[in-house]
């Protein structure tokens, strides 16, 4: 007999039979057949315009990149069509004057006739959706989220506003769609919790972009959530910080996490945010080790530390005090001290290694002008190059230097550091001494990254020249294939004659697709930036942040109370001390995750260093005790559970030795635990991760990292 999993896109198991009513699901099925419909001409139309646009002349300059633009969006938009199908529908809402139904998707969609089958989750009708609540219904008689499992819907959850939306047909559960997901199997990757945003959630991923944001929450509220989803939303919504305006960068704690998160903003129809953590930032990151003493790290950390790279480049910015004499083809002439102090002047507000350049345009005119400025300027300039003497003292006065040169200097020449950071006293300064190539350090990340955005590219003016010479040789080649078509041209007149003009032969050469240095991605500046696990952050570190965010548009989002070194501070405290003006703090404060069980044991652990540590209130149990057992028992721990779970993660924190059999457990630090979660989390020797706020901060964060199961082994 053919049950009720049959039909279209519901596949319900035979215990939610009664929710397969076609009272209840055919409005539903109709209005499925129409989007099925529409993604299929949706999908050929966007593959024809794409082919079109391949196809197409590549063209120069801007409309080169138009077209690239225009490729890039019809290919996003085609993948995001392709990755769902039907299930781009979230589910559907009825408004309560006129019951009509508005169907909420990941993207938004409009069949032939012009007929809103789909909302976007971003636009402003959406909103209810997500926001409604019973104190607060919002125009709303009914709301109805659909659970997707293998393209069709599984499930799906009721809830009626008004006795109309009861009246209306309704398949009433007891309890909320969002309440059922929670208990559902973790993966190694973040479920999709688009449908089951809550309306506390939501408020904090539509507010503005203006200022800075600060999320802050607990465990389990759902912070990294509402990061990535306030990612896409404001991208979507605000036009300030689409890509030709710097676009939204995220910056996430490690890079477990930002595997973890991967799929998040692919699912939410948003492929334009850079992902990214703060060793990404600079190059040295990627080998950089732990400071091995925390004294080091802290005098490392500071901002006034991060400004000392501003004294140690100036340093090498000071023009003669000596006059020279400069000779030329066209004669000799008097370079003054003064001379030189004006040419530097021209270098002010830009990277020091782009300065030089400055400096010599400057000097070259300044000189210029003393031979009556009748000399032709090109070649003056390429004249001054030659002349060894000039460029030597350029070279003293201004050096091309490296950031890691630069920094490392800082550590092995103490005369140079008490120079650049006065208020260190002597046994400070010992202190930071380190033997010349010693392996960087995270805490010497922020330092490297500011002087590189100060000193700038090196090899940029060779780079320049090399292009100028290239552009050249081009505008030469061109001039020569002009002349040959002019003496084609017999009568001497009609468009061809307009190859004549300077303008239009210069404009012949494509200085866009001239050699040119690999821009860094991750430079910025950037619209918008999204931080999570922002506690961590040292002074110096949010500096690497604001030198990429000039528009200090931030969304901040952590806990102080998994702050492993302390946090002391209000969060407006911290974030005027590092320099932001325009703060506004929304809290989070119910802990959808970690079961009541589990918190009941975690929270003493975190009050017992920081009794005011905002711990949020768990709204569902596990039903599962917390279980204490002896180190030995970590295998057959693991090995139970594995047998007794076909799906889930679990995760062994606080033994980096061990080595997991399975690729359904993961072994990690309490550090790297950070942001992730896990069905069963399995703690080995919690007490040997340390003491003070530090371990019981790890402590915390490893406990609450479950979602299910807590299992705490120690032979003490």
């Amino acid at each position: 007999m053919e049950g009720p999993s049959s039909a279209g896109a519901f596949d319900l198991p035979d215990r939610l039979s009664h929710k397969a009513d076609p009272a209840l699901i055919a409005a539903d099925e109709a209005h499925f057949a129409a989007i099925a419909a529409s993604l299929d001409e949706s999908v050929a139309e966007l593959e024809d315009r794409l082919a079109a646009e391949l196809r197409a002349p590549g063209g120069v300059g801007r409309q080169a990149m138009d077209r690239d633009a225009e490729i890039h969006r019809l290919t996003a938009r085609l993948r995001a069509l392709r990755r769902f199908g039907l299930d781009l529908c979230l589910g559907h809402m009825a408004g309560a004057d006129d019951g009509e139904r508005v169907y909420v998707g990941r993207l938004g969609l409009t069949d032939s006739a012009g007929r809103r089958l789909l909302v976007d989750w971003r636009s402003p009708a959406a909103e209810p959706f997500f926001a409604a609540t019973h104190a607060h219904p919002m125009g709303l008689a009914s709301r109805r989220r659909y659970r997707w499992t293998g393209g069709r819907i599984s499930d799906y959850w009721d809830e009626v506003f008004t006795a109309d939306g009861l009246r209306s047909g309704a398949a009433l559960d007891d309890q909320s769609a969002f309440i059922a997901s929670l208990g559902g199997h973790r993966s190694e990757r973040m479920r999709d919790v688009l449908a089951t945003i809550q309306a506390d959630q939501d408020a904090v991923i539509r507010a503005g972009s203006r200022g800075a944001l600060v999320v802050d929450g607990g465990p389990g509220t759902g912070k990294t959530v509402v990061a990535l989803h306030r990612s896409a939303y404001l991208l979507y919504s605000d036009p300030r910080l689409g890509q030709r305006r710097g676009g939204v960068l995220f910056v996430g704690p490690h890079q477990p996490y930002l595997a973890y998160v991967a799929d998040v903003l692919p699912s939410l129809g948003e492929e334009g945010v850079r992902t990214c953590t703060l060793r990404d930032l600079v190059t040295e990151g990627a080998a950089a080790v732990a400071e091995s003493d925390p004294e080091v790290a802290r005098l490392k950390s500071s901002a006034d530390m991060v400004r000392a790279v501003e004294t140690a480049v100036r340093f090498y910015e000071a023009p003669p005090t000596e006059g020279m004499t400069v000779t030329t083809p066209w004669g000799e002439v008097r370079l003054t001290a003064r001379d030189w102090a004006e040419a530097f002047e021209a270098a002010a507000g830009t990277p020091h290694n782009e300065g030089r350049e400055r400096i010599l345009s400057a000097l070259a005119e300044i000189l210029r002008d003393k031979h009556g400025g009748e000399v032709p300027p090109e070649e003056f300039h390429r004249a001054l190059l030659r002349d060894q003497e000039l460029t030597g003292t350029l070279n003293g006065a201004w050096p091309l230097l490296e950031a890691a040169d630069l920094v490392g200097d800082l550590w092995s020449v103490p005369a140079y550091l008490r120079l650049c950071a006065p208020w260190l006293t002597p046994d400070e300064v010992r202190r930071l001494r380190r033997a010349e190539g010693g392996a960087w350090t995270v805490s010497d990340l922020p330092l490297l990254d500011a002087a590189r955005q100060r000193l700038g590219d090196p090899r940029a003016a060779e780079r320049d020249r090399r292009r100028r010479a290239t552009a050249a040789a081009e505008r030469e080649r061109m001039a020569g294939v002009i002349d040959n078509v002019l003496a084609a041209d017999d009568d001497g007149e009609g468009a061809v004659t307009m190859l004549r003009g300077r303008d239009l032969r210069d404009r012949l050469v494509d200085e866009d697709a001239l050699p040119g240095a690999e821009p860094d991605p991750l430079a910025g500046p950037f619209a918008h930036i999204v931080v999570d696990e922002t506690q961590e952050l040292t002074d110096a570190e949010w500096q690497m942040l604001l030198l990429r965010c000039p528009s200090r548009s931030l969304t901040v989002v952590g806990d102080r109370a998994q702050a492993r070194h302390g946090f002391t501070e209000s969060w407006r405290e911290r974030l005027e001390r590092i320099g932001l003006d325009r703060i506004e703090v929304a809290s989070l404060g119910i802990n959808y995750r970690t079961p009541r069980e589990v918190m009941a044991e975690a929270e003493p652990v975190i009050r017992a260093v920081l009794p005011d540590a905002n711990v949020p209130a768990s709204v569902r149990d596990a039903g599962e005790p917390v279980v204490h057992g002896r180190v030995a028992d970590l295998e057959p721990v693991l090995d139970a559970w594995l047998a007794e779970h076909a799906e889930g993660v679990a995760c062994v924190i606080g033994a980096p030795a061990f080595r997991p059999s399975s690729p359904r457990v993961r072994s990690l630090t309490p550090q790297l635990s950070k942001g992730l979660e896990f069905d069963l989390v399995v703690l080995v020797e919690p007490e040997a991760f340390g003491t003070g706020v530090e371990g019981a901060v790890d402590r915390y964060v490893a406990m609450t990292r479950s979602t299910r199961r807590l299992v705490v082994l120690t032979d003490r």
